[in-house]
């Protein structure tokens, strides 16, 4: 539904935002000047980006303008600040948010600006150079990946996808797993319980893990991979006791209970797998190409990993999805439209996208930057036959635009850690699971209106 022209977005249709909030995660970026685009926007205008610290760094402002004319003041990230700057009329001119759970959730609350027309004269972003991870910033008004634009990633990666240490394999007599063919969730959690170690009733090498980005877009994910939805058609429900979610969250369950890896009832100390996996005290992890860009740093590490295919569930279609895609959007009642159009290309189609590919901290979301990405070594080239060929195989994962992911993992993270302790039943959790996200989901679809 859309506001009326000129009006600003009530605070009542952002009241579910407060508690959810944007997704976290973003490598630095960094990057040098190579070339100028013919569009609009120029000297001494001024672009406000709400972003995090880690996505634009003061020397890469300091180039922007130097390349653009531009001047980039920063907003930090900060969903109560965007609510009131939306809501007063006064918004940043572009804001950083994960496309695969914010795009439709934004565009549904009618503040997000169509960039179809600025593509359509952009002579750096073109269409036609879109990769199809860049889908996830479109929304019709009813399901994510058709539409209109209204936003674009910086880099991704298909996070179902797994990284392996070889050694970790070859202590535990356990095979590698194929480059070409997909192992099924139920193999991979059995190699897990083969490689796990353990001394004194503690963990001391995690045998894999495998949570996703968020609950949410994990599990809607697995969903998808056994054939089914985790959202009815119009995105208003979950329904965790069909078929195919029941699958995806049993195998999850099952995942926690055996203790092979990180969840709510054994946390990873360091909070996240790069340190552990890098520590050799985790032998996989499903971190997906974005990873890469710490292994490969590592001179001992990188020879000994591998990347893999993500896996299926048997009988399942072959479904490698983007649980991230962060990105940038433009307000509509953005003031300086032209100018932020033209940071947007220079971020997104310019040096610091070139930085970014030849980094191999994710894939870049133009197809032309590919070949920037690195092949140097054999390890490297290795990933990127893998990656090359599970790019056949990557969909839009649609979510719902009635809550956050963050909103979403709160409730999950309440009720879940009881089923993985053992005590209540997987349909007792999915019985749980669906009475307390639907009614989150009902408040939100009556927020959106």
């Amino acid at each position: 539904m859309r506001s009326h022209a000129g009006t600003p977005p009530s605070r009542r249709r952002f009241l579910a935002m407060s508690a959810g909030g944007a997704v976290a995660g973003a490598a630095a970026l960094s990057g040098c000047a190579l070339q100028v685009s013919s569009a609009v926007g120029g000297s001494g205008e001024t672009v406000t980006l709400m972003v995090k610290p880690e996505d634009i760094s003061p020397e890469l402002i300091k180039q922007a303008q130097k390349d653009t004319g531009i001047r980039i003041v920063t907003v930090q990230q900060d969903i109560t600040k965007l609510i009131a700057m939306l809501t007063n009329g006064n918004p940043p001119d572009l804001v950083r948010a994960v496309g695969a759970v914010d795009a439709a959730y934004f565009a549904a609350r009618d503040v997000m600006e169509e960039l179809d027309p600025y593509f359509a004269r952009s002579s750096v972003l073109k269409v036609d150079d879109l990769d199809p991870v860049n889908d996830l910033w479109r929304y019709d008004g009813r399901t994510q990946g058709k539409g209109p634009r209204y936003g674009m990633a910086k880099d991704f990666s298909q996070d179902s996808m797994y990284w392996y240490n070889t050694s970790a394999f070859d202590k535990a007599g356990v095979d590698h797993p194929s480059e070409t063919e997909p192992v099924t969730y139920e193999e991979w959690l059995e190699r897990a319980k083969r490689i796990v170690q353990r001394k004194n009733g503690q963990t001391t090498v995690f045998g894999g893990s495998y949570s996703g980005l968020t609950r949410a877009t994990l599990l809607a994910t697995m969903t998808a991979s056994a054939g089914g939805s985790l959202f009815n058609d119009d995105f208003s429900r979950v329904d965790f006791t069909t078929p195919e979610a029941r699958k995806a969250l049993a195998w999850y369950i099952d995942f926690c209970r055996a203790k092979v890896g990180p969840s709510l009832i054994q946390p990873d100390p360091n909070g996240w797998d790069g340190p552990t996996y890098q520590a050799g005290r985790m032998a996989m992890s499903n971190a997906g190409y974005w990873l890469g860009g710490m292994i490969n740093a590592d001179k001992k590490l990188a020879p000994v990993s591998r990347l893999a295919p993500a896996p299926v569930f048997e009988g399942g279609p072959r479904i490698s999805a983007c649980q991230g895609g962060t990105g940038l959007w433009m307000p509509r009642k953005a003031r300086n439209k032209d100018a932020a159009w033209r940071v947007f290309e220079w971020f997104f189609g310019e040096a610091p996208a070139k930085a970014r590919a030849s980094s191999g901290w994710g894939i870049p979301t133009l197809k032309s930057l590919r070949p920037l990405m690195p092949a140097q070594e054999a390890y490297q080239r290795q990933e990127l036959r893998v990656q090359e060929a599970e790019l056949k195989h990557f969909s839009v994962i649609s979510f719902t635009p009635y809550t956050t992911a963050d909103a979403f993992d709160a409730l999950f993270n309440q009720i879940a850690p009881a089923a993985m302790n053992g005590g209540i039943s997987v349909d007792t959790l999915a019985g749980r699971l669906n009475s307390s996200l639907n009614e989150q989901l009902k408040r939100g679809k009556e927020q959106v209106g």
